[in-house]
């Protein structure tokens, strides 16, 4: 484990003062107990307000409720007595003047002795003051193999059995949890059904809900849309299909990296908001959706401490699909200035964290608008694929009637073979029609044959047909240009035929 390396070259190197950022206080304590009697033999004193000084008989209870004075214990000990003292939400008292300066005092001397103060905290907030002095180390949450050793011993614990593939799928479903959550949900899934099983990994995903309603920052959507509500696009549904594993555990152990995400650009309602969707519920992964607005607070430093907050707060629910919808309109409010900079700093920060994330984190951003996005978030190593979607062609577009006339008013079709007949003749109608206005023709087409009492025809479909004018024709200007830097070769297009040309 990489922290416990670095935490054990820390004590070695003498750093006086480690802030360890985690709000595992239980699961941390015992790595830090462990290593300190295996690899550096210090004897560990762990403090915090309410109970002062415990685990060691002598000194139980000793200042309690005095933050001052806890610190007073380092140096009664002997220089040469080797120690670790475990300080735990000590930075609510980082701001007291005193405290500062007996930390200050007492770093000098702890670089020559055996000793190290550490700070254990949920969030890390260090005074100026002590920055030069404080070394920060992040703790990670359960690994993969982690999970599955604690999900083994609850199972051997029940006496059940099950395959490799669904603890397999559990553990997935638990990354991103802390290991008392995880206890927790399994102990309530437990009393529940009395029982694990394969369907346990959707009600460990309630969990994680629970996590991003908390946060505020993101929204957890929920993923019903199947691959084959989606009609056309067949060059982004195969590249779909290669990455249907890409984050499972024989995919790791195979030497993939994680993908990084997905760019879609394209014309309003080509489908682009609903493929976020349709990967989540496709990869039985949970979808979390950023609202830009969202992260912008009225106090300096409050957008760029929430954009940290979110980038944590999606990491720590990997593997899961992040959804950023109409990306371009963000881009496009930072080139207004007016914020000093704010809203550049955060994006920024959003787009480094796009380049350099090795999480399982898979990033899916839909775009209308091609001129508000920098170049620099279309190259490579920021997304794996950009695609265009564009206007649906004829084939395409017979399809479309076809999924939306079966989700809308299941067996028509069945009922009505002469309807089957018709699409094709429908989908030349529809020339230059997005795959959202191809929906709003048959639900107005419903809409005649309900106001009828009767079942919705082909006559009907004409009719919606005729009377709905097309954004193509309302933004003719915008989409050729959008078309015509597609066609010139720097984009991958969804759909396998050429696209219809204005």
């Amino acid at each position: 484990m990489d922290f416990l390396n670095d935490f054990i070259l820390l004590l070695k190197a003498r750093y006086p003062i480690i802030y360890i950022s985690t709000s595992e206080e239980e699961r941390v304590e015992y790595l830090l107990k462990f290593s300190t009697k295996k690899y550096v033999s210090r004897t560990y004193y762990s403090w915090d307000f309410i109970d002062g000084y415990q685990g060691n008989p002598n000194d139980k209870g000793f200042a309690a409720r005095n933050p001052l004075e806890a610190l007073e214990l380092v140096e009664k000990l002997t220089p040469e007595t080797g120690a670790i003292f475990v300080f735990k939400d000590y930075d609510n008292f980082l701001k007291d003047l005193s405290v500062i300066r007996k930390l200050k005092n007492l770093s000098k001397t702890l670089k020559t002795q055996p000793k190290n103060i550490i700070i254990i905290s949920p969030e890390v907030n260090i005074p100026d003051t002590l920055k030069e002095l404080v070394v920060v180390i992040d703790f990670p949450l359960p690994s993969y193999s982690e999970i599955c050793d604690e999900l083994k011993r609850l199972i051997k614990s029940l006496q059940q059995e099950f395959s490799e593939e669904t603890i397999s799928s559990l553990a997935r479903a638990c990354q991103g949890l802390t290991l008392e959550r995880i206890r927790r949900v399994l102990s309530k899934i437990i009393a529940q059904s009395g029982e694990l099983n394969k369907f346990s990994a959707q009600q460990i995903l309630e969990e994680k809900k629970q996590i991003i309603q908390q946060t505020q920052l993101l929204e957890f959507c929920s993923t019903t849309k199947a691959i084959n509500d989606l009609g056309g696009l067949e060059n982004f549904k195969k590249w779909l299909g290669i990455r249907s594993a890409a984050f499972s555990q024989e995919a790791l152990d195979y030497g993939l990296p994680y993908p990084k995400g997905v760019l879609l650009v394209g014309v309003q309602g080509t489908g682009k908001s609903i493929t976020a969707k349709i990967i989540a519920n496709e990869w039985s992964l949970p979808l979390l959706k950023l609202d830009f607005g969202r992260l912008f607070g009225s106090l300096v430093g409050q957008s760029e401490l929430r954009i940290r907050k979110m980038i944590e707060t999606a990491e720590a629910l990997a593997p899961c699909v992040f959804w950023v919808d109409e990306i371009d309109k963000a881009f496009a409010n930072s080139q207004n200035g007016g914020d000093n900079g704010t809203t550049n700093r955060v994006l920024a920060t959003f787009i480094t964290w796009l380049s350099e994330k090795t999480s399982s984190v898979f990033v899916v951003a839909t775009a209308n608008n091609i001129e508000w996005i920098p170049p620099e978030v279309m190259r490579k190593g920021r997304f794996d694929e950009v695609f265009f979607l564009s206007l649906p062609n004829v084939t395409e577009r017979a399809s479309i009637f076809e999924v939306h006339i079966n989700r809308l008013r299941p067996l028509r079709l069945n009922e009505d073979p002469q309807l089957v007949k018709e699409i094709p003749f429908l989908a030349k109608l529809t020339k230059d029609f997005s795959g959202a206005e191809i929906e709003q023709v048959v639900i107005e087409a419903m809409r005649l044959g309900f106001n009828e009492n009767r079942e919705f025809t082909t006559n009907d479909l004409i009719i919606s047909i005729e009377n709905l004018v097309p954004l193509s024709k309302t933004k003719r200007k915008e989409i050729k240009r959008l078309q015509e830097w597609a066609e010139s070769g720097n984009i991958t297009l969804a759909s396998e035929e050429k696209q219809p040309t204005f």
